[in-house]
């Protein structure tokens, strides 16, 4: 059982400039310095208008180049799983799931432009390195309804992804305290995935910069959220050997068949102990319905892993599956420092909830 999930996203991928409308008897020199001066690119519209209301623009154009680290717990369910492009087994009554993680390295480049003084819009391409581990156990109940493991395994899949994708970001500053909501919509192209894997990401965010001697330089800090929602369907195809360590995994498919077929006799011989009476009972009766569609369910699964093992030349693992973030927010801090108007460095911090991110980037900005 493979799961690929691309959850590296666009993230925050904003460098934070924005239009700042200049305050304060101290930038008073500036303040005049900014509406005397014409603004002389075609970008943003209205440009020429802000500046003569006193904001401080920044160049219009930008390219931004950002790595990402990211890992996130997500959660797993309706999953089907099938060998070799033979039938697919409905697991979702008898696997429990202990631990599902997803990781992603990224480098992306991020192109921009501001179309107006308080909307900036980007690009984003990016290749990734995404893997997913997964944990978890067939489960199948005995006489007494115990639910008990049958077979342990733990996959661990790695992937190469390309992704591509836009934002907007609507953003304005006033005396160097600002506000900003990131969103970009993101596709993700693995090819072990049918379908590319499309996400969103909504990110609001607020700071505050602060000058040193020279007017174009300053460090921006700042606190915000981070929403990731991923497509919940998926389907694709792997390798079985890719997937699965392959040491010790017969002997496991081996010793879960035959708890298979113990969990069976014991429920058969509970059964076979009650009177016509007792098995008429609604409850037993759906207590046996249930212990014989889940031990099915198991033995088909396991049945099947062990016919694709002794064929392991032409193995392959067919799934689909729903899954989603286990927790779609966190909490992010960040700054920025911009050395000029045209040279950005920036770090940005991702935790709390079931997510951890780190993101690194530089900015170049110009104009024409």
């Amino acid at each position: 059982m493979v799961t690929a999930l691309m959850l590296l996203a666009g993230s925050n991928l904003v460098a934070q400039v924005y239009s700042n409308k200049e305050v304060g008897k101290k930038n008073e020199v500036l303040i005049d310095s900014i509406k005397n001066t014409t603004w002389p690119y075609a970008l943003p519209i209205l440009g020429k208008k802000a500046t003569s209301a006193g904001f401080n623009l920044p160049y219009p154009m930008g390219i931004n180049v950002n790595y990402l680290w990211q890992r996130s717990d997500i959660v797993i369910e309706n999953l089907r799983v099938g060998f070799n492009h033979g039938p697919m087994h409905d697991l979702s009554e008898v696997i429990r799931f202990d631990d599902a993680t997803s990781n992603a390295n990224a480098v992306n480049i991020r192109p921009d432009f501001w179309l107006l003084p308080f909307l900036n819009i980007y690009g984003i391409f990016a290749r990734s390195n995404p893997s997913t581990e997964v944990d978890f156990g067939i489960y199948v109940p005995d006489a007494d309804g115990n639910w008990n493991n049958v077979l342990s395994l733990n996959t661990e899949a790695n992937f190469n992804a390309t992704t591509f994708g836009f934002g907007v970001t609507p953003t304005i500053g006033v005396g160097g305290g600002w506000i900003a909501l990131d969103m970009n919509f993101t596709w993700s192209d693995i090819p072990e995935l049918q379908d590319p894997a499309f996400a969103t990401v909504l990110g609001p965010r607020m700071g505050k910069s602060f000058k040193f001697r020279r007017p174009d330089q300053n460090i921006a800090i700042w606190v915000g959220g981070f929403r990731l929602h991923i497509n919940t369907g998926t389907n694709g195809s792997v390798q079985l050997n890719e997937i699965f360590p392959t040491q010790d995994l017969q002997q496991k498919v081996d010793n879960g068949a035959v708890r298979v077929e113990d969990s069976r006799q014991q429920v058969d011989t509970w059964w076979g102990g009650l009177t016509p009476a007792e098995q008429k009972n609604p409850v037993n009766a759906a207590k046996y319905e249930t212990a014989n569609r889940a031990l099915d369910a198991a033995g088909r699964f396991i049945n099947s892993l062990d016919q694709a093992l002794n064929d392991e030349q032409y193995a392959s693992v067919q799934y689909s599956l729903d899954k989603r973030q286990k927790n779609m927010w966190n909490f992010i801090v960040g700054s920025q420092y911009q050395y000029n108007k045209h040279w950005m460095l920036r770090l940005e911090i991702g935790f709390f909830g079931s997510r951890q991110q780190l993101l690194g980037g530089l900015q170049y900005r110009f104009g024409i």
